[in-house]
């Protein structure tokens, strides 16, 4: 691969090539690419949709849509570090097609921002419960009426996918979706590939899949334009890629750990242990004896622990450039980290404090039942709508569900991708609401 190509600044539809070199200063379309996804209705949904604490009403509490930011903020600094370093080593990039460092930034920043754009109401258990109605609750009746892949889909039912879904689906009158450079939709993308074959590996490309079924063509045409190197039918991942889950590595380990301080699930002087050990070479001490709340104590830390593992990771993906490039490097940039020992601690205090709460299972459990019901409600009433046995109660919830995700006169999996992804695309708290009316 070559950074060239894998800058690439074309979008789905493009007749004739986007050159570095001619676009305007003022605003390149790397950072076109940011306020698209920013201005988009399935980005603003994220503001009700749970990150790891659900149904929050404290205002401190993280949702996917103050995540994601954050998650972006981070991306553009590691995107901007490694780009420096990068221009500077293959300065043609600059001289001849007019890249700049802060390019690397802003497709960092924008991939970053759109990373959970895809993920259904609930967190992971959103995901989870989907996957689970086709493989062990009524949806498993289908699978004698669908293709390997086009049933594995749903069974794998899959965030990264959807969002991708979102980013580039033609619509009527929007083709193209959101139209972003094909250099974005490469960061975005961490699983180059398809729900099947599904061939666990040791690769962190292969640990879950990137597109659904009627996206293979596509990402095919976004993998041949960015030169993303093929073995055995299955692309590389972009370099860029790597920073996206770098950022959002840092962010969830430091800033879900910080929710747990704030809502009192883990102590104080525990957990500023914890952060200490990331950071303690770089401590102000007087500065940081002269906080008086717990809050400030923890944001400091938290601030210092985010520019440490900023550093580190752009680091190692400099190191690394060279394999990254062959589409050799195997695992997470943080995997290498020298603080791995002391993430894994937060992160294990996270899942025994926060992830396994009483109060984060109960809602997890809640979603996952409003998830089934609402499944179970509108495939019924679409599938009936393409077979022309609609009753009554099918007719008014065929009412809620825009008509853009109906498909009267379309093949069978098309209509159950897109309920799910239209069940994916509500919030948690319209998800809840409409499943205690229903039922």
């Amino acid at each position: 691969m070559n950074w060239e190509q894998l800058l690439s600044l074309k979008r789905q539809g493009d007749i004739l090539k986007r050159l570095r070199i001619e676009q305007d200063e003022t605003r390149i379309g790397f950072e076109v690419d940011y306020d698209r996804i920013i201005f988009s209705s399935s980005f603003r949904s994220l503001q009700d949709k749970t990150q790891v604490i659900p149904f929050s009403k404290k205002s401190f509490v993280h949702t996917r849509l103050t995540h994601s930011l954050e998650v972006s903020v981070v991306g553009r600094s590691l995107g901007r570090k490694a780009g420096k370093i990068i221009i500077e080593k293959y300065p043609n990039l600059k001289e001849t097609y007019g890249f700049q460092s802060t390019d690397f930034g802003a497709i960092v920043a924008a991939a970053s921002l759109a990373h959970d754009i895809g993920n259904p109401p609930f967190g992971h258990s959103g995901e989870m419960a989907i996957g689970d109605y086709f493989k062990n609750g009524k949806g498993s009746n289908f699978k004698s009426q669908l293709s390997s892949q086009q049933y594995q889909d749903l069974c794998d039912f899959e965030g990264n996918a959807n969002g991708f879904k979102i980013l580039c689906e033609n619509k009527v009158g929007i083709p193209g979706g959101l139209r972003l450079s094909y250099a974005t939709l490469g960061a975005f993308t961490k699983y180059p590939k398809g729900s099947i074959p599904k061939k666990p590996s040791s690769h962190i490309k292969d640990k879950k899949f990137g597109f659904f079924h009627p996206q293979n063509t596509f990402f095919n045409d976004v993998g041949l334009e960015l030169g993303l190197n093929q073995s055995k039918g299955n692309f590389s991942r972009h370099p860029l890629a790597f920073l996206v889950e770098a950022a959002d590595d840092i962010c969830y380990t430091l800033i879900d750990f910080e929710d747990g301080i704030n809502l009192g699930w883990i102590s104080e002087e525990f957990a500023l242990e914890y952060l200490i050990r990331l950071v303690k070479g770089s401590i102000d001490t007087k500065k940081y004896n002269a906080l008086e709340h717990k809050s400030d104590r923890v944001a400091y830390l938290r601030a210092l622990s985010v520019n440490t593992l900023i550093n580190d990771a752009v680091d190692i993906f400099i190191k690394n450039e060279e394999a990254l490039l062959k589409g050799e490097y195997s695992k997470s940039i943080l995997d290498n980290s020298a603080y791995k020992a002391q993430m894994k601690d937060i992160i294990d205090i996270s899942i025994e404090k926060v992830y396994k709460s009483e109060e984060v299972i109960e809602k997890e459990l809640k979603g996952y039942q409003a998830i089934h019901h609402l499944l179970n409600v509108f495939i019924k009433a679409s599938v009936n709508n393409q077979q022309n046995k609609t009753t009554a109660f099918d007719e008014l919830a065929l009412e809620c569900i825009p008509k853009s995700y109906i498909h009267k006169e379309g093949d069978l999996y098309t209509q159950l991708l897109d309920i799910s992804c239209f069940i994916a695309s509500l919030t948690d708290g319209k998800a809840l609401e409409w499943y205690k009316k229903m039922s």
